[in-house]
């Protein structure tokens, strides 16, 4: 379905995404859904590192640039040279007409280039300057470079917390702490614009990769807050409660059970795999008893799943209705049909003679409908256009291009 932009929420938000790989760009991306005019500022010549990222091991190889597509669709890209003096005063032009600007460049890369929010803020008092670091912009650590699994998963606790016992802590997926922190600076961004609304000035928002990961794992961390005991790993055969626990099947696959309310889940649990008979044993009769002999569970639960396939216990648990999930390869998330339902995958207008999909942004507003999601820029696909609509003369472009500010093509 189409849309008329001057319906989107955000159209004639000017956007300036002035950041680089995935959690700033990706907040980017969440305005330019909402109809907001986005320019993608990059460096000539390579461009944002990101460009790249899917050609690293262990990525998954493709020819399509997939981690550019998703976190940069429907933007314009601004090829700039922000070390050149010329560059500069466009950039300053920029920010004076703009609503939003997005960075996550280290705090001393802002100031080499003098992206600081007191660099800007003179510029234009109704703009607002949304950043995103690696350990938060205060302290001995403002200055350190920060990744999502370095920043977001191992210094909040879940790179430990996420492994069995007597494993070795795992590396994080792509993107896992990047995209809730888009998500959180997103929100921070249009609290400051409603701000805006009702006082007529802008401001400053920010978050870090690690406020995002210790919300993320908010509920230990607020546990370790309050002296709660600590947690320990959890060994698979012998698991604190085995009704909580992962399961596998008879053609080597994983289903991952989850009875949180087991006292009503127990019984369907006991049908489904054909033992209705448990739920008289004294062992397993009553939570603490289950709690007590969760290793002899977990064994019987161990041979009863194991013994039919996948297909075969998806039907028996749904019957009960038993809470649990397939744990599902990529390959079932890009084909799930619920996805595709629930607009949650959602259809590329790109321009292909076969469709392609990319991924919604998480949320959804009664009555508004997003922009369909267009292609990813190239490098500097639109610095002539950009550059005319600012107001700039054939001749001032052709001296910009003559000063190294932008590309020669």
């Amino acid at each position: 379905m189409t849309i008329d932009q001057d319906e989107a929420p955000f159209a004639g938000l000017k956007v300036l995404d002035i950041s680089t790989f995935i959690a700033g760009p990706a907040a980017a991306t969440i305005l330019a859904d909402l109809g907001a005019d986005v320019i993608k500022v990059e460096p000539p010549g390579m461009g944002d590192p990101y460009r790249y990222i899917h050609l690293m091991p262990p990525m998954p190889a493709s020819e399509e640039n997939y981690c550019w597509t998703l976190d940069n669709r429907s933007k314009r890209s601004l090829a700039l040279d922000l070390k050149n003096k010329e560059a500069r005063a466009i950039l300053d032009r920029m920010i004076a007409g703009a609503d939003v600007l997005v960075t996550n460049f280290p705090p001393q890369v802002r100031a080499g280039l003098r992206l600081t929010y007191e660099d800007v803020a003179p510029l234009n008092p109704r703009l607002v300057y949304a950043e995103i670091s690696g350990y938060g912009g205060v302290g001995p650590e403002a200055n350190k470079p920060g990744f999502d699994t370095t920043a977001f998963w191992a210094r909040s606790g879940m790179m430990d917390g996420m492994r069995a016992a007597g494993s070795p802590p795992a590396l994080s997926l792509a993107g896992i702490g990047d995209h809730p922190t888009a998500t959180a600076l997103y929100a921070g961004i249009v609290t400051a614009l409603l701000r805006r609304e009702r006082t007529g000035k802008g401001g400053r928002v920010s978050t870090s990769l690690l406020a995002s990961g210790a919300w993320s794992n908010g509920c230990l961390t607020q546990a370790a807050l309050l002296g709660a005991t600590p947690f320990k790993q959890v060994d698979r055969a012998a698991p604190p409660n085995a009704l909580v626990n992962s399961y596998r099947t008879a053609d080597d696959r994983w289903l991952l059970m989850c009875c949180v309310q087991e006292d009503k889940d127990w019984p369907g649990v006991t049908r489904a795999i054909g033992r209705p008979e448990l739920v008289d044993d004294p062992r397993f009769a009553v939570k603490p008893d289950r709690r007590l002999n969760a290793q002899a569970l977990t064994a019987i639960l161990d041979e009863a799943l194991g013994a039919a396939p996948l297909e075969h216990w998806r039907t028996r648990l749904d019957d009960e209705r038993v809470t649990f999930s397939i744990i599902q390869t990529l390959a079932e998330v890009a084909a799930d049909p619920q996805l595709r339902l629930a607009e949650v995958v959602i259809p590329l207008a790109d321009g292909r003679e076969t469709q392609a999909y990319t991924i919604d942004s998480p949320f959804k507003i009664a009555g508004i409908t997003k922009r369909p999601p267009g292609r990813a820029p190239g490098l500097g696909e639109h610095t002539v256009e950009i550059l005319r609509a600012e107001g700039l003369s054939e001749a001032e472009i052709t001296g910009l291009r003559a000063a190294g500010a932008i590309p020669q093509g």
